[in-house]
């Protein structure tokens, strides 16, 4: 599955939740599923800036083939996480930084989220592309 499809099924999801309540939820329940991260990987040097909470991103692998891993102190932004590791995870570096994160718009998270969160979904964002961008160099 590439990361198009990765998105449209994240679309096909939401749109089975008519209430912003039940949306919530949903992302509470997709991050309660992110594996942990071990101790000793939640490090100062893999903490996110621009995040109002904790959101540590370990990136491996190659440009022919990116794997994040993530997590977070809040459970709404670990839900944000589970979505971004859906569409960027397991992706080359070109494909990453071809990606534009239509889903986001798409089930309605532009206008839900607090600005904080928006600041802090734009910055894993960010670094996600900042990642795929130094292994095109």
């Amino acid at each position: 599955m590439n990361a198009d499809q990765a998105q449209q099924d994240i679309i096909e999801e939401f749109s089975l939740f008519d209430d912003w309540m039940d949306r919530y939820q949903y992302l509470i329940d997709l991050g309660r599923k992110l594996p942990d991260l071990d101790p000793e990987e939640m490090t100062e040097d893999r903490l996110l800036d621009g995040c109002q909470s904790q959101v540590w991103l370990i990136s491996e692998g190659d440009a022919d083939r990116l794997v994040f891993r993530a997590n977070s102190d809040a459970a709404i932004v670990s839900g944000l996480i589970a979505l971004l590791l859906r569409v960027y995870s397991e992706r080359s570096a070109d494909e990453i930084l071809a990606t534009e994160p239509v889903f986001v718009k798409e089930i309605g998270l532009s206008e839900h989220l607090s600005p904080t969160r928006a600041n802090g979904l734009d910055a894993m964002l960010r670094a996600i592309r900042n990642i795929a961008r130094s292994y095109k160099q």
